[in-house]
């Protein structure tokens, strides 16, 4: 069973054989979900590849389910006045092929089925039920199975991505660090690949969202960028030139014990005052539980109180607000990106919230960037979903040739 784990970008450079034809393969490609619906002559000229190099990288994409031929105009450059049968455009396949993901959260875990456009065709969440260590792992494994084989439209599923938050390690397939799950060197990609008999591949959330962003967001991901990750766990990732950076031992960096001077909240490494607990949905739910806004600490909960306009659960959600603002000023003085790019649970169901992070971040950014600059991660309500098949969906925009080999064939 494979359990290859690698989102490495195409290599450059002389190629030969099979290396070559993956190149060409992830040029072709990535060109076609640029433009597409677009001319193969157009495909030739963005990508610098021959016409002949670009019809023979169509039919094999086309053959292995990626590409297909689509009536009416081409994007970027007309198919008339072409000698001999005309060629229609070429666009991503949308309907035969499909990626699996499993984001691995706190309160509750998350199954998506995504397309090579990464829209999610189906998501489902389940509680992991207070569970910690090992025991969140279990029920899913068991469940896995029975998740893949309900792909939508009969598609095949060529891939499982899997993310989390905290320290993991893509190339070994380790999830080394995660404080509130009370993981420590979980072999993830191993137990998953067993469970499902799939090519896996996992990641921290926050650098698969940057991935997602590349692929398929804001062009200016692919200059530079930096995301932020708020939620139970508190996560950054920075991407230069379209790759996402990953650091010595796995993690991009951390932001999580950045110092927030008037928290005195309790952060697992020992200090009080780190962004990580500051920030995070279990300091909101906790205080919102402790000031009476909801009986315990629940999301769902909370939720409620806030879209029933609550002045108490809206001063927390602004003071998160602004603690989160200040902490992306100083992400963007250090690393000056040209996107910065949030996912947080209010900013994405209010652009008023998004406004109360942009103004303390206009306040406290000594470059006195734009404010326009930084954007909610804009996947909204299916954002785990997306964070979850990205690591797939990346693998397969690399190396398309190599990552559908690794599937299994049917007997």
């Amino acid at each position: 069973m494979a359990t290859e784990t690698t989102t490495a970008a195409p290599a450059t450079g002389p190629r030969t054989g099979d290396g070559r034809r993956d190149v060409n393969a992830a040029a072709v490609l990535r060109t076609v979900l640029d433009h597409g619906p677009v001319a193969r002559s157009r495909v030739a000229t963005l990508t610098g590849l021959s016409p002949a190099a670009v019809s023979r990288q169509v039919v094999d994409l086309a053959r292995l389910g990626l590409l297909r031929e689509r009536p009416g105009p081409a994007g970027g450059a007309a198919t008339a006045r072409t000698v001999g049968r005309p060629q229609l455009p070429v666009d991503i396949d949308p309907d035969r092929i499909a990626v699996a993901g499993l984001h691995i959260g706190l309160p509750y875990s998350t199954f998506a089925f995504l397309d090579l456009r990464g829209n999610v065709l189906h998501r489902q969440e389940s509680s992991n039920r207070g569970r910690t260590g090992r025991a969140v792992l279990r029920p899913l494994l068991e469940r896995l199975p029975r998740l893949l084989a309900a792909a939508p439209d009969g598609r095949t599923v060529v891939g499982l991505g899997a993310v989390t938050g905290g320290a993991v390690d893509h190339e070994r397939g380790l999830v080394t660090r995660h404080d509130p799950l009370g993981w420590r060197d979980v072999p993830l990609a191993a137990l998953l690949a067993e469970a499902s008999g799939l090519p896996v591949r996992v990641d921290n959330h926050a650098r698969a969202l940057a991935r997602a962003e590349i692929l398929f967001g804001h062009p200016a991901a692919r200059r530079s960028m930096v995301h932020l990750f708020v939620g139970h766990v508190v996560d950054a990732a920075l991407a230069v030139a379209g790759t996402v950076h990953v650091g010595p031992a796995s993690p991009t960096g951390d932001v999580a014990h950045l110092p927030v001077p008037d928290s005195d909240a309790l952060c697992h490494c020992g200090r009080t005052g780190c962004l990580a607990v500051a920030a995070s949905d279990t300091t909101l739910f906790e205080a919102a539980a402790a000031e009476g806004i909801v009986e315990r600490p629940d999301r769902a909960a909370f939720l409620a109180a806030v879209r029933a306009g609550d002045p108490r659960a809206d001063r927390l959600v602004r003071r998160r607000a602004e603690i989160v603002g200040r902490a992306l000023a100083l992400l963007a003085d250090v690393v000056n990106p040209d996107l910065l790019v949030l996912t947080e649970t209010f900013a994405l169901l209010d652009p008023a919230r998004l406004d109360v992070v942009r103004a303390e971040f206009a306040r406290h950014s000594h470059l006195r960037r734009d404010a326009g600059l930084l954007i909610a991660q804009p996947h909204g309500a299916d954002v785990l979903a997306v964070a979850a098949g990205a690591p797939a969906l990346g693998a397969l925009y690399a190396r398309p040739v190599h990552a559908l080999a690794a599937v299994p064939r049917p007997n």
